[in-house]
């Protein structure tokens, strides 16, 4: 019985969502063409579920490169007004669309000169009059038995506010970059960190004929457990590590008799500045290697040590 109950639930809030789909029409592309125009930001609004969900949106909009902010309408009518400014555009959010805190505030922003979309389950009420386009929802029932609990209608919102987010992200070209631009000290955003961003830039260098014992100096100041080798035009042809040495001296080799290409690793693995920290670690791993060396034109820009990875969080 109880899987019964939490199935039709399922099947009432899917059903209200097909609705909402299948309502959809060019006040949606209206909307979306309001919002890319704006100067200002979007300021969402509403009160009950409907303002909890509207802090999403709002949330999902700034984090997806359209500035936006919640404003709680019955803060507002007590002086929170302030925080809008004419450029911005509201949204505003009431299943009857008779909420009264928000039909208090709705006609002083329209007197203002500010644009108005609405996300409402009643084209006829007074917040779709005052708008400037109207986001139909289109629920016929709630998900509750008694049919009173938002739940068909604060998940159809959501899902609504969802489609406007991505619809605005795709437009504006928004890429993963700007994502983790504005998600530093999250998980995700660290996941989407890039090379540049954590690569050491004071580079072990030596070139081809350098003494060996002069390369090992240089890597033993540089405190990375390896030197790059590059040839005369600087361009990046080996890479000497603590291993490539025990290497070289287990079969007989001369510290003090040698240059540096004569230790050296011949055309080693590299990553570029643009990779992903993730894809120099998937690199690292594969070939059982601590240190990776990031070129640009084939010249050495940088250096990524395993430790670095580590720090940076992205593991």
């Amino acid at each position: 019985m109880i899987l019964d109950i939490a199935k039709k639930t399922i099947d009432e809030e899917i059903n209200a969502l097909n609705r909402l789909k299948d309502s959809l029409d060019e006040n949606f592309e209206k909307a979306v063409n309001l919002i890319l125009n704006c100067k200002g930001k979007v300021v969402i609004t509403g009160i009950g579920k409907s303002g909890i969900i509207g802090k999403k949106i709002s949330s999902t909009f700034s984090s997806t490169g359209t500035p936006s902010f919640f404003l709680h309408p019955a803060e507002a009518i007590h002086g929170d007004l302030g925080m809008v400014e004419k450029e911005d555009l509201i949204l505003a959010i009431s299943n009857s669309g008779e909420t009264p805190e928000l039909i208090a505030i709705v006609p002083i922003l329209k007197r203002w000169g500010n644009k108005i979309i609405s996300i409402t389950n009643k084209k006829d009420s007074t917040l779709a009059k005052y708008s400037d386009v109207v986001l139909y929802l289109n629920v016929d029932k709630e998900a509750c038995p008694l049919n009173l609990a938002p739940t068909s209608t604060s998940t159809a919102t959501l899902v609504l506010g969802d489609a406007l987010a991505v619809a605005l992200l795709t437009l504006r070209g928004f890429k993963e970059e700007d994502f983790a631009r504005f998600h530093p000290g999250g998980s995700l955003g660290k996941k989407l960190m890039k090379v540049e961003h954590i690569m050491r830039k004071d580079l072990p260098l030596s070139y081809t004929d350098t003494p060996l014992r002069e390369a090992i100096i240089e890597m033993s100041e540089k405190g990375l457990g390896a030197v790059l080798i590059v040839d005369k035009d600087n361009n990046l042809v080996g890479i000497i590590t603590d291993g490539d040495l025990r290497r070289f001296i287990n079969k007989g080799g001369s510290i003090d008799n040698s240059l540096a290409k004569d230790a050296m690793t011949k055309n080693p693995k590299v990553a570029e500045k643009h990779w992903y920290v993730l894809q120099a670690l998937e690199l690292m791993e594969r070939y059982n290697i601590t240190v990776l060396p990031v070129v640009e034109n084939s010249k050495p820009i940088g250096i990524v040590h395993i430790h670095d990875i580590l720090k940076s969080g992205v593991i």
